[in-house]
């Protein structure tokens, strides 16, 4: 509910047989991942040499349709759907970017978040470059083409691309004849393979396969790079860290619940986190809801075991596209109020458990503590099935800046007077490594602890 926001969504194919309608499963593909981004999308298909793409400011469903997808023919195709964290929310920023350089032509498209933006773009103004982008993709567009006019091969190329980018990311690229993937040596960021019928498709989540009859392979590991040619899939590992460091909130909150991540299901996660909430933080009520959609498996778990009842409370109109910053405290909340609705006739006169999966800010949370008491709950407990939010996230989540973080200025019960609910209850630390994602182990928690990973992220402020 509090409107956490990863920038983005990454898919890739490369038709094997040229028998499949690429830009239209890139197109469904999309929409599985429309929940990590909603400000932005774009296509781009290859027919070996020419790359074609469009994109533009809105929802997968606003910005394509068919005239557009039958213009776009292919036999290999990328896409993205997108919120900003670096560069400016305009149709300059949109991906995929597409580009010409000395080999060709090149489209890519970008998850995550690099920490040397800054250092990587001077090297590049003292060199002469130029970007009509303000985003990290464009820095990597322009190195990725140097690395690979100077590099004996593709794989090398990237792998000398790696060497200097710090950060998170996710990427997949169109070259020449090629389907290209790779994601950062700490695996902060998702990536998955998968095939359809005998082509291959590449996705931040797994979630995408299942919507276009994809079968999941498995995860792409940290530091990994993939290409798929005419001659198969070729994979390459890089050096990588003693540990991986997906980010945490993968499994909390971006992730669908249906979706599998390094071998863990968000679903089950979510189930278990809710559940041991339940243990930390017990309470007499008569209903638990969780916050649609990402909070809902969370608050099946606290009710399973609580054995007090889980059941609909919280409404949310699913027909809200893109929403924007309002300029008066007044609009932001009737905002909140045009997206989530109480459904009074099941809480009216209860005691009610409210679960969701963060507090950022904690203005969202007043609101809805507010809405459900507004529709007669008696009590309103809030229960967080994760730990407080301290610090910001420099890797590609819009966290704002440890400031604006509630939890890094208030203490619990000063945040929950703020709120205006009856109890708060937050998920610890060792609560969530008591989950499936913390037994898996390699989870990047730096926006709870501090802890940033070493030699590619920001240091503990």
């Amino acid at each position: 509910m509090e409107e956490l926001k990863e920038e983005c969504g990454v898919f890739g194919i490369y038709d094997n047989n040229n028998n499949l309608d690429v830009a239209r499963l890139v197109y469904f593909s999309l929409y599985a991942l429309q929940h990590r981004g909603q400000e932005s999308c774009g296509i781009a298909v290859s027919s070996n040499k020419e790359i074609t793409g469009y994109k533009n400011m809105g929802l997968v469903s606003e910005v394509f349709n068919n005239n557009i997808l039958n213009s776009l023919q292919g036999r290999q195709g990328i896409g993205q759907v997108r919120y900003s964290t670096t560069g400016a929310s305009n149709i300059n920023n949109a991906q995929p970017i597409i580009v010409h350089y000395r080999d060709g032509m090149m489209a890519v498209a970008h998850n995550g978040n690099l920490v040397n933006t800054n250092e990587l773009r001077k090297q590049m103004y003292d060199n002469g470059d130029v970007f009509i982008s303000g985003t990290d993709t464009a820095l990597i567009v322009k190195l990725l083409a140097q690395k690979i006019v100077t590099s004996a091969s593709i794989e090398e190329a990237v792998e000398k691309a790696m060497a200097v980018m710090k950060g998170s990311y996710a990427m997949v690229v169109l070259l020449e004849g090629k389907l290209l993937a790779f994601r950062d040596p700490w695996g902060l960021r998702p990536l998955c393979l998968g095939k359809l019928r005998d082509s291959y498709v590449i996705s931040s989540e797994s979630c995408a396969f299942s919507t276009i009859g994809a079968t999941f392979i498995r995860d792409i590991a940290p530091g990994e790079i993939i290409i798929v040619d005419e001659q198969g899939l070729h994979s390459y590992q890089t050096k990588t860290p003693e540990r991986s460091a997906i980010c945490v909130f993968e499994y909390v909150y971006f992730a669908r619940q249906d979706s599998y991540i390094d071998g863990v299901s968000v679903h089950a996660a979510r189930l278990e986190a809710g559940r041991i909430l339940a243990k930390e933080h017990p309470v007499e009520a008569d209903l638990v809801i969780g916050a649609p959609d990402s909070a809902i498996s969370g608050a099946i778990g606290y009710a399973r075991e609580s054995g007090i009842p889980y059941g609909p409370g919280l409404i949310r109109n699913r027909y809200v596209g893109r929403t924007f910053i309002q300029p008066t405290q007044e609009l932001r909340d009737a905002a909140v109020r045009i997206k989530f609705s109480a459904l009074q006739n099941e809480i009216e006169g209860k005691r009610v458990v409210m679960l969701d999966d963060s507090i950022v800010r904690g203005t969202t949370t007043r609101i809805i503590v507010q809405m459900l008491k507004n529709a007669g709950a008696k009590e309103v407990h809030m229960r967080i099935s994760s730990p407080p939010i301290k610090y910001s996230c420099y890797y590609g989540i819009d966290t704002s800046t440890s400031s604006q973080l509630i939890a890094s200025k208030l203490s619990v019960e000063e945040i929950r007077k703020m709120i205006g609910a009856d109890t708060l209850g937050y998920l610890s630390l060792e609560g969530l490594l008591k989950t499936p994602v913390g037994i898996k182990g390699g989870l990047c928690d730096a926006c709870f602890t501090g802890n940033y990973c070493a030699g590619c992220c920001k240091q503990k402020p």
